[in-house]
């Protein structure tokens, strides 16, 4: 699942933020905000991407870098607000 995650996250940000050709550079664990990649206004785009991509709320206070900074972070909050969810209806 989290590959998948991984991928689409990959996708969504090589095709509206990386304007570099070397998108294979562009590692998973490297910070877009220090790689000047996404912004303010990029990271609103990236929450809306989470929120319709993956039926994920995303709250305000978990726009943070902890959980928005790379292409490692993301996939991993995806993938942690999901279990949530799929516990939550489990119960």
């Amino acid at each position: 699942m989290a590959t998948e995650v991984e991928q689409q996250v990959r996708q969504f940000i090589e095709d509206n933020f990386l304007f570099r050709g070397d998108s294979d550079a562009l590692a998973r664990d490297e910070s877009l905000l220090d790689a000047g990649l996404i912004d303010s206004t990029g990271v609103l785009e990236l929450v809306g991407f989470i929120e319709t991509e993956f039926a994920i709320p995303v709250a305000d206070a978990e726009i943070v870098p902890e959980n928005l900074d790379s292409i490692a972070t993301i996939t991993a909050y995806v993938t942690g607000k999901q279990l949530d969810t799929s516990k939550s209806e489990a119960a």
